[in-house]
């Protein structure tokens, strides 16, 4: 943890920068590692991320290794939030602040547009759509006749009892979004232990339903009967568990710069993220695999079992937990970021909270059910945003630990109005060019057949081409820019 005299605390404000975006100090500072143990574990069950422990059945794994592929995905996963989130834990800043010293102070606005904005806007529409959709059938369990409110009126394709789910989940998403990290620490450390009990108990059901554990691992997708243990497969499968986490991997420092210390976020995120998919790990593919045996067909989706049961009581915790983890996802990855960026964009005219007003009216107004009409375009258009984040973490990581040495000159970061002296108009030009090609080879699996074999490998390969390149593009920066590491030479100067 570094601490920033309040002299320079003080010039910051007077450029114009608003509290939200400044280094926090120590007294600022109060999560623990258990705060961080608990924080992502909703981000880890949730509906979307059960369906595609089905998709990773259905590459042939057996059910072992596909619960052993999801715990190595959890160590990638822990590796880079921890990592992404050092500077943010050293100095107390959030991720638009940091995302300025690799790609400029004007620079950063693009990637942190993509990031903050577009993905994390889109996403939370969507998210909040499909939570409402889950929302809607718990009242219609409750209250048969909700369902025909409104008769046949529809509201833009949407009709009225939907309409009305939608806006009361995104009125509970948009509470626990001005909240910010402080409720959302405490909504977890709440949802943490539900979680273990619904999905412990789905567990128990699906070994009970599936005839035990032994005939419950003997489960293959029809139309599967491959046990092996393909190297292909499972890279496929932490490539996509890693995706996942792209975006929230990128804005890692919007949480870490609350942590008493690097070890507080390292030691919490890593513990918290390897016990969350340890658990789901085993508890998605047992109850997965039991469901599709007793069921006889391929089950994949958590909500279509819940809906089965005959227990309203047993339906009505099952379905409020998984709101609850979906309310969890959406704030964590979605519009607590999506508050800082806008924030960043005009940070002298606004602040997160109405920043995160901002981003949650404008995803109501993209009206996510009229998008989810077309899922192919919508996951089309989310794997180009996520092929682009990876090579902005391959980036950040490079700066900060090679080219920085983990030592940023925080000065350059809130500079005066006008000044873009850091980098030539404030753009890191070896940032770009890198983005550029690392995102085309990312892709280049998918229209080059002979290297077709990289095409679910997105994110894996533009983080690491983007390492490498950016190491060396820098190189030969720093050479022709030698007032770029005498700017660096003193980190406390204002």
């Amino acid at each position: 943890m570094k601490e920033i005299s309040q002299k320079n605390l003080n010039v910051y404000q007077e450029r114009g920068y608003k509290e939200d975006l400044i280094p926090k100090n120590k007294e600022k500072r109060t999560w623990s590692t258990f705060n961080y143990f608990t924080i992502w574990m909703g981000s880890v069950h949730n509906v979307p991320n059960y369906v595609a422990v089905g998709g990773f059945l259905a590459l042939g794994l057996s059910p072992i290794n596909v619960m052993l592929a999801i715990v190595v995905s959890a160590l990638v996963v822990a590796g880079i939030m921890i990592l992404n989130g050092a500077a943010g834990s050293k100095y107390g800043i959030p991720f638009s602040m940091i995302l300025k010293a690799s790609y400029g102070i004007r620079g950063a606005l693009l990637p942190g547009f993509l990031r903050g904005c577009v993905a994390a806007i889109m996403w939370f529409g969507l998210q909040t759509y499909t939570g409402s959709q889950a929302l809607l059938i718990l009242i219609a369990k409750i209250w048969p006749g909700f369902l025909d409110l409104g008769a046949n009126i529809k509201f833009f394709g949407l009709s009225l009892p939907g309409l009305i789910a939608f806006t009361l989940f995104w009125v509970v998403n948009l509470y626990i979004g001005l909240g910010g990290g402080d409720v959302l620490k405490k909504f977890t450390a709440v949802l943490n232990p539900l979680i273990y009990i619904v999905f412990g108990g789905m567990t128990i059901w699906a070994l009970n339903v599936g005839g035990g554990l032994a005939n419950v691992l003997k489960y293959r997708p029809e139309g599967f009967n491959n046990s092996g243990t393909s190297l292909l497969a499972f890279l496929v499968i932490i490539n996509a568990v890693v995706a996942v986490w792209a975006a929230p991997a990128v804005s890692a420092s919007d949480f870490t710069q609350n942590a008493k210390s690097f070890k507080s976020q390292a030691v919490g995120q890593f513990s918290g993220l390897l016990v969350s998919y340890i658990v789901f790990a085993f508890t998605s593919v047992i109850i997965l695999a039991g469901a599709s045996v007793y069921y006889g067909n391929d089950t994949w989706n958590v909500l279509d079992i819940v809906n089965s049961w005959d227990s309203l009581p047993a339906i009505a915790l099952a379905t409020i937990v998984i709101l609850m983890t979906t309310i969890s996802t959406n704030a964590a990855g979605n519009i607590v970021p999506a508050g800082f960026q806008i924030a960043a964009l005009f940070p002298s005219k606004i602040n997160y909270k109405q920043g995160v007003v901002i981003a949650s009216i404008v995803s109501f107004l993209l009206m996510p059910w009229k998008l989810m009409e077309n899922q192919t375009s919508i996951y089309a258009f989310l794997d180009i945003i996520g092929g682009i984040l990876g090579p902005v973490i391959g980036i950040m990581l490079a700066h900060y630990f090679v080219i920085m040495k983990q030592d940023i000159n925080l000065a350059q970061l809130y500079p005066e109005k006008g000044d873009y002296s850091y980098y030539k108009g404030g753009f890191n030009i070896v940032a770009f060019v890198v983005t550029i090609i690392a995102s085309f080879l990312a892709f280049s699996g998918k229209f080059i057949p002979a290297l077709s074999a990289l095409a679910n490998l997105t994110w894996i390969v533009g983080v690491i081409a983007a390492f490498i390149l950016y190491i060396i593009g820098m190189s030969f920066y720093r050479k022709a820019n030698p007032k770029f590491d005498e700017m660096n030479a003193d980190t406390d100067a204002i």
